[in-house]
Parts: structure tokens; C-alpha cells; sequence
């Protein structure tokens, strides 16, 4: 049995009520291309669109973590910008740098800020949104937040998400964007990794034991004549042949 999305109370701060302060601090609509658009015009329109897109998502995306199969089908109109933002949501770059290195409470701070463009409505929505994730997946929270009323009247199909700030009263600048305001993982999973630093090193250590045949630290008695008596033999062959060589260079 599917469980229902938890209702949760919506937070009155400054950040959520009607703006007040102007145009500047709303969501503008972004600029599409159109039939009377130049190519190079709305190619140029598409590239700063998908920038945004891996901006809003990933903060910085190196060349190695974009994905030209999607850029690809967005430029040629197969995909909207809401796919193209599933899409890097459940990419393995996403996954591997953010999903499995969260909580479900800071991934729903995560995806939450960055698709909605705003932080989470307190501690309720943070449970209420991490149950869909333990209950129906990771994949379902992405497509249900997509899917929302809030998403598709505030973005639609071809908006790329940003920040929906308003201006605080008493500061010049609105809040700050979701993608700088969380690092890619927690305090949790930065802890988790230091207390797993040692004990792959007593591991490591464990590997290179000293074997039980040796008492004190010293190695068997028959091993330790041998060596000597290789030694020994070695010696006097590197001796002989030094000797050799000297005395048939001298001779020549």
C-alpha cells in the first residue's frame, strides 16, 4: 500500500510571503528560443540554459561530469528543461556525489532547494518528504517533487529552477542559493569517512604480520644460518669474479 504524502504546516517568513520588494527579487521568466529567433541566437539561449540547469544542480560540473546525451536530446527539442533536470537528478554523478553520501533528511534539504528553489517548511516537510524516499525510492521523490503543483506553477516545462528569495528586511541581498548554502555532503558522512581512515590502516597492518614462526621479533634459528651461509657464499663469488676480471684486464 502506497503511503500518502505527510501534510505539514507552511512556514510564514519573509522569504514566503507575496513580494514585496520589487521585481528584482522574483523568478523572471527566462528567455526561450522562438521560430523568428536566429539559429546562432537560440543555440547561444539553449547553452546559458543548460549552464544554469548544471549550476542550479551540481554548483560547478567539470567536462567530465556533464552529459551530452542529454544536452543533446534538449537542444533537439525531444526533451524540456524539467527532463533535463530529472535527468541530472538521477544521474550517476548525482548519485554517487550526493545521494549516497546523505541522509534522507539532508537530501530532501538537497533536492528540495534545489527543484522548489526554496529551503524546506521546517522539520515537517524534512519527515514528510524523507519517508517518500525510505518508503517509494529516490526516483519517485524526484518525480513527485517535478510533478508538483509548486514545481510546474512556478518553472513549468521550460524554466530552468532557481532561487526564489525575497529580500530580507535588514539585508542588502536576498538568502543565498540553495547549491552554495549545502556542501555536497554532511558533517555526518565527513566523520563517517574519518573513523573508517583507521581502520583500513589496522587492516593494511594486520596484512603485513609478522609471521608466528618468528619468536621476538627475530626470525627461526635454521633461517637465520642459512641466510649467513648464502651471505657467506655470495660474498666469496663476488670476490672471485671481481678478482678474475682485475687480473685478465692487467694481463690485457
Amino acid at each position: 500500500m502506497s503511503l500518502p504524502l505527510l501534510t505539514y504546516p507552511l512556514e510564514a517568513q519573509n522569504s514566503r510571503v507575496s513580494n514585496l520588494a520589487g521585481d528584482s527579487s522574483t523568478v523572471k521568466a527566462q528567455p526561450q528560443g522562438s521560430a523568428s529567433s536566429s539559429g546562432e541566437n537560440l543555440r547561444t539561449t539553449i547553452d546559458c540554459q543548460i549552464e544554469r540547469a548544471y549550476q542550479q544542480v551540481f554548483f560547478h560540473a567539470m567536462r567530465s561530469d556533464r552529459d551530452p546525451n542529454l544536452e543533446s536530446q534538449l537542444r533537439n527539442g525531444t526533451i524540456t528543461m524539467r527532463d533535463f533536470i530529472r535527468g541530472l537528478l538521477l544521474s550517476e554523478r548525482f548519485q554517487q556525489g550526493y545521494y549516497q553520501c546523505s541522509s534522507n533528511y539532508r537530501m530532501v534539504d538537497q533536492v528540495v532547494g534545489r527543484v522548489l528553489g526554496r529551503p524546506v517548511h521546517g522539520d515537517a516537510e524534512r519527515r514528510a518528504w524523507s519517508i517518500v524516499i525510505g518508503h517509494k525510492g529516490f526516483t519517485r521523490f524526484v518525480d513527485e517533487l517535478l510533478d508538483s503543483e509548486e514545481y510546474m506553477n512556478s518553472f513549468g516545462y521550460d524554466l530552468v529552477p532557481s532561487q526564489r528569495s525575497r529580500v530580507l528586511p535588514g539585508q542588502a541581498t536576498g538568502e543565498l542559493p540553495i547549491y552554495q548554502s549545502f556542501p555536497r555532503y554532511g558533517a555526518d558522512w565527513r566523520d563517517s569517512l574519518q573513523n573508517r581512515a583507521p581502520s583500513e590502516a589496522a587492516n593494511l597492518i594486520a596484512q603485513l604480520k609478522v609471521s608466528e614462526a618468528w619468536a621476538n621479533g627475530q626470525p627461526p634459528a635454521w633461517a637465520l644460518k642459512a641466510w649467513l651461509a648464502f651471505a657467506i657464499v655470495g660474498g666469496f663469488e663476488l670476490v672471485r669474479v671481481f678478482l678474475t676480471i682485475t687480473i685478465s684486464m692487467l694481463s690485457n
